[in-house]
């Protein structure tokens, strides 16, 4: 009888052990710039987070109320990251554009962005496939010295060989929209026109954290994976909002079920801005500013995270004048922590999932640290 009871014991235990057991989840970030270039540094900073995966903005779809059309606009220029990244190409539609498009307009639009995601998923095959013919030959002329006649090889020829393997590089895209509820019919038509476009690709959807909550209400995007935006939760124009990038407080009142009929990736922040008052009301972000603490003269610290200004002064493209109140918003490290728990009690956590952080900039991993950012990956 005992002997039965430890047995029990030993299984419960271990089936427990097992239920909290992390996963290798895909480690990935966010690149949401117009020029996508990796220096060394950004190269050494991705390997030593051992990035997998990056979202990569590839364009936006705005409405262009005097041609009375949708339009993609600000298309990146170049793509050039570490050999051993795969990426998602993410195109950013806004909702005028959802809320003025007829069907037959979409129908348009879907083509439109057809033709430059393709183009675009060319470009950054072909510069992987030439960069790689390139050191190929190089190597070649290299191994011939000492012959009395050196050829070179084509590297034109090399790149059109090599190009097939870098077609795996790219296996899924990214629509990313805060639909509502008026908007929502025209968007999952859109999304549904695009699928018919890239069949050989997986669709996913950005979800709002009110899309996730309210699932019924918003609707499910007909996509095979939605990408969980967990940020920019409050209105940063609030005078008397606390964090607009987010709060765990927050975020649990919004991941209040374990229902939502998608698989989903989890996108964090990972990035600070600071936000300018005058009087209590808004004037703007201001972002990379990191004058606060080195000009105690200028600015007064009046809280943990408060500056008053002392003095007129120009920030950016902002003027700023005496008495200006800026605020500056950062989630802390135990705050990621609490989100992290918040989501991975209610959201299935795989092997397949990829954790994202929002954005791959210097500034924001350096100052929160490789060596905590890795340790967010793995508290999943």
């Amino acid at each position: 009888m005992y002997k039965k009871l430890f047995f029990s014991f030993v299984v419960v235990l271990f089936l427990s052990c097992e239920s909290k057991k992390k996963h290798d989840v895909i480690q990935s970030f966010c690149y949401w710039k117009t020029d996508s270039y990796f220096g060394q540094e950004e190269d050494s900073l991705a390997k030593q987070m051992k990035l997998k995966h990056m979202y990569v903005r590839f364009f936006d779809v705005d409405w262009n109320p005097y041609a009375e059309e949708a339009q993609p606009v600000a298309t990146i220029y170049n793509i050039r990251l570490s050999d051993s990244l795969k990426i998602t190409p993410s195109i950013f539609i806004t909702n005028d554009v959802l809320l003025n498009s007829s069907k037959n307009q979409l129908d348009v639009l879907s083509e439109r962005m057809t033709v430059r995601i393709k183009k675009l998923i060319d470009k950054y095959q072909t510069e992987k496939a030439s960069a790689l013919a390139y050191k190929i030959a190089d190597a070649d002329y290299e191994r011939q010295k000492g012959n009395d006649v050196l050829t070179r090889l084509s590297t034109d020829s090399i790149t059109i060989a090599e190009k097939p393997k870098f077609e795996k590089d790219i296996q899924e895209l990214l629509f990313d929209c805060d639909w509502t509820e008026s908007s929502k019919d025209n968007y999952f038509y859109l999304l549904e026109k695009l699928k018919l476009k890239f069949p050989n690709y997986k669709i996913a959807s950005t979800i709002r954290l009110w899309q996730y909550k309210y699932y019924e209400k918003a609707g499910i995007p007909p996509v095979d994976k939605g990408l969980l935006m967990c940020y920019n939760m409050t209105n940063p124009t609030e005078y008397n909002t606390k964090n607009s990038i987010g709060t765990s407080d927050e975020l649990a009142d919004y991941i209040t079920h374990d229902k939502y009929p998608l698989e989903l990736d989890i996108a964090l922040p990972l990035f600070s801005w600071s936000v300018l008052f005058r009087g209590g009301e808004f004037k703007g972000v201001i972002s990379e500013y990191q004058e606060f603490e080195k000009s105690p003269t200028i600015f007064k610290k009046t809280d943990d995270n408060k500056y008053t200004l002392q003095d007129d002064i120009q920030i950016g493209n902002f003027y700023a004048r005496n008495g200006d109140e800026i605020k500056i918003e950062k989630i802390s490290d135990e705050e990621i922590e609490d989100m992290i728990d918040i989501i991975t009690e209610k959201v299935k956590i795989s092997s397949t999932t990829k954790v994202t952080f929002f954005s791959f900039d210097k500034k924001y991993i350096n100052d929160y640290g490789v060596q905590n950012i890795s340790k967010y990956y793995e508290s999943f």
